[in-house]
């Protein structure tokens, strides 16, 4: 495509397509949201139903031909789908479009790559990375299939550099999660610890953006980030607090979840999600303004089975009640316990109630013997 000026890489066009999910109604706002996230200050949005994705370009060669009029007319550098494309269909649409072709999880890569701060989420973020490049390592790269000869490093007679890259991603990702496994082991015996001093450990999970952060500096009266914004926190923050009728808590705010996690976040963030699989009560925080919650606490639900979190017990924690017009207050199932509480963790309203709800999931829990061995990546 010829144009008069060089494409804008913060303008990107953004495709989301509807294949007849109930999901899909709340995902072309999300793909906005998810964009301006990772830097994208103008865009275009395309649209479409289709039955099912085209083998060669995902959507189909009429909507190509649309995406690229609306990337000509804002003279954006990127495209984003917010779908999971495979190798050889993004291939084909950059050739097509002559612009870079993001996927649903490289977005949120991407996203991730820009909010890690400490020393583990960036390890983290970049094994994720690794792991998902390895599996694209043709797109697009002609000289990858050129055949070098020579010793050492250079590789064999005959090794394609296609080979060579894919060894020494293999030998990063080892090196990688040798690193991480140390991490892990340090939080084991930390964790350990706690469980011998009968400390109840309590972990904020949910939807991200839903508002765990300003829960969690509410409660602890800590400073964790806070903003508006798709995956804000990403590095675990860990605080004790004193919670009357139940003593020393240790509460932990992690990474929030989103509708089709990439399963190697999943992956590479398991150390991270440790505090959740080994907390003795989740606060699965639900933003109580948006129309998808139910959805949202869905997702959640099936990330936290996926990670084998799915048994542990969960109090409810709708939360922005100033913005949705919900009283503060808890609500109880047929057996008389909590199982939801309605907070506004701005302005402090109902947060009396969920320090009881804690209490009292403290005086009717089962102690965990913790596990000697951290999971497996």
């Amino acid at each position: 495509m010829i144009t008069t000026a060089a494409p804008d890489d913060r303008a990107a066009v953004l495709v989301s397509l509807d294949f007849g999910d109930a999901a899909d109604d709340e995902g072309a706002e999300e793909l906005v949201r998810l964009a301006e996230s990772a830097g994208v200050r103008r865009h275009a949005a395309v649209g479409g139903k289709r039955q099912r994705p085209d083998p060669k370009f995902y959507a189909g060669s009429g909507k190509v031909q649309e995406i690229v009029l609306a990337a000509e007319a804002l003279n954006a550098g990127t495209v984003i789908f917010n779908h999971a494309l495979s190798p050889a269909q993004q291939r084909n649409l950059e050739k097509e479009l002559g612009r870079k072709v993001l996927d649903r999880t490289e977005l949120i890569l991407t996203i991730f790559a820009q909010r890690a701060k400490t020393n583990e989420g960036k390890l983290q973020v970049e094994l994720a990375q690794l792991e998902h490049l390895s599996t694209r390592l043709v797109r697009g790269w002609t000289h990858l299939e050129r055949q070098r000869g020579g010793l050492g490093k250079t590789g064999g007679p005959g090794e394609k550099q296609i080979e060579l890259d894919r060894r020494m991603i293999a030998d990063r990702v080892r090196m990688l999660k040798g690193k991480l496994e140390q991490f892990r082991h340090r939080r084991g015996v930390q964790r350990r610890a706690r469980a011998r001093g009968d400390v109840l450990s309590v972990s904020l999970v949910g939807y991200t953006n839903a508002g765990k952060s300003t829960l969690f500096n509410a409660l602890a009266h800590a400073k964790a980030r806070e903003a508006d914004q798709l995956f804000a926190t990403l590095d675990t923050t860990t605080r004790r607090l004193w919670v009357p009728d139940a003593g020393t808590v240790v509460i932990s705010d992690t990474v929030g979840f989103i509708r089709e996690l990439p399963h190697g976040l999943v992956a590479a963030f398991r150390a991270t999600l440790e505090e959740t699989v080994r907390a003795d009560l989740l606060l699965h925080v639900v933003d109580s303004a948006s129309p998808a919650r139910s959805q949202q606490a869905a997702d959640v639900n099936k990330v936290l089975a996926e990670i084998d979190a799915g048994e542990i017990p969960q109090i409810l924690v709708w939360n922005k009640i100033d913005v949705s017009g919900l009283q503060p207050g808890v609500e109880r199932d047929e057996y008389g316990r909590i199982r939801r509480v309605f907070v506004s963790a701005r302005n402090g309203a109902g947060l009396a109630d969920l320090r009881g709800a804690i209490a009292e999931a403290a005086e009717t829990r089962q102690p965990r013997t913790p596990s000697p061995e951290p999971i497996s990546l």
